[in-house]
């Protein structure tokens, strides 16, 4: 077993850190206080090749594979989570549109994305009545003469304001499939509509405990006119395609989690050692040692998790229950080590003087999106038991 990345992978990781460090650090705290959505950032990151990193690259992306873009989403997130979340559902939208879409969808879409033209792109699955419960959605997509008119709405949608390519699920069964209750997932289809389509619109972004410089929007279509090609694959297969991407997308998370967990260990580790109590500095006590030792195996763990769930997608193994045990280990994980953090910090730890603050309420969200903890469980149990019950 060899756990040293590729010389590709390290330059990947060497590009993303310099950024990172260079661009993103130093104005992250602004960002989050004002709440800056990161459009110049984001095309600074497509100029690097960091918007596509798992992209062929007759497309535009790097082609270095899922291991690299685990390693340089790790980065990213360790300077600013908001410009990471933005990063990762870009980065899922050109993967999914090369693993499912047709010739001239991959020409269209997938470079602008890649190159950091189309800002970025959303993943407009979540709706009002439907979170976790994905196939009870009720957009419907409607086929006409020239093509197909969506009807409804969506909640929670990263960047959906700001994005200039969005995937879209609707029913394309005329909600014949809610009324069918177990088989409702068989009536969704994918749609790709740009951002500046007619008779789509968000509204107000929310406000949240986290990740400022991220949108999080609805989004309504009214009389949302999309032509015949937009389809992505094919007529009802667009669960089969928003499970797939959720997958991948789980690694992303579990990737972010690492990176904010790092910067939240990082500063209480220096803070322990330059915080003076009683005399000595905060690291000599063994309280404080055990509190950092715990953070660090955890955070070790986790990133060990993550890299096994990306090399499986890379090398084209199953993946999903891994990807799976990933997001939830290292979301959890994070929440504790930037808990731990603030704790180590004190009094200082509950201002915006110093990050942990930011970091905490950054990876709280890590446990809802993607699929929440509970979901997580649910997968992972389900793959254990078909696999008990194989080798029976």
């Amino acid at each position: 077993m060899n756990f040293e990345p590729t010389e590709e992978q390290q330059l990947i990781v060497k590009t993303a850190r310099e950024f990172a460090m260079g661009t993103l650090a130093p104005r992250a705290a602004e960002r989050d206080l004002q709440g800056w959505f990161p459009a110049s950032e984001l095309r600074q990151l497509g100029q690097l090749g960091l918007l596509g990193v798992n992209v062929p690259d007759e497309l535009g992306g790097a082609q270095a594979g899922a291991v690299a873009y685990s390693l340089s989403l790790t980065e990213i997130a360790a300077a600013d989570a908001s410009v990471a979340v933005a990063m990762a559902v870009t980065n899922m939208v050109a993967e999914l549109i090369v693993a499912f879409g047709s010739d001239e969808q991959k020409r269209t879409y997938v470079p602008m994305l890649c190159s950091g033209e189309a800002v970025c792109g959303a993943f407009a699955l979540s709706e009002p009545q439907s979170g976790s419960d994905a196939a009870g959605m009720r957009t419907i997509a409607t086929e006409t003469q020239d093509g197909y008119r969506i009807d409804g709405s969506k909640l929670w949608i990263t960047s959906g304001d700001r994005a200039r390519v969005l995937i879209v699920w609707a029913r394309t069964d005329g909600g014949a499939g809610l009324r069918a209750g177990g088989k409702a997932a068989s009536g969704i289809s994918a749609f790709i509509v740009p951002g500046d389509t007619p008779g789509l619109s968000a509204g107000k972004p929310e406000h949240k405990l986290g990740l400022h410089g991220s949108t999080t929007v609805p989004l309504t279509f009214d009389g949302c006119v999309v032509p015949t090609s937009a389809l992505l694959g094919r007529v009802g297969d667009g669960f089969k395609l928003a499970m797939a991407a959720l997958d991948g997308g789980r690694i992303g998370i579990a990737s972010q989690a690492v990176g904010v967990a790092r910067a939240a260990l990082s500063a209480a580790t220096t803070y322990a050692k330059e915080r003076k109590q009683f005399g000595q500095a905060l690291a000599n006590f063994q309280a404080i040692q055990n509190m950092l030792a715990d953070a660090a195996t955890q955070l070790d763990a986790a990133r060990l998790l993550t890299l096994r769930a990306a090399y499986l997608k890379q090398e084209g193994q199953p993946y999903s229950a891994k990807a799976a045990m990933a997001k939830l280990y290292a979301s959890e994980m994070a929440g504790r080590v930037c808990d731990m953090a603030l704790q180590v910090h004190g009094g200082y730890g509950y201002t915006h003087e110093f990050p942990v603050e930011r970091y905490l309420r950054d990876a709280r969200v890590q446990r809802i999106y993607e699929g929440t903890s509970e979901i997580q469980r649910i997968v992972i149990a389900r793959s254990l038991l078909k696999e008990f019950v194989d080798h029976v």
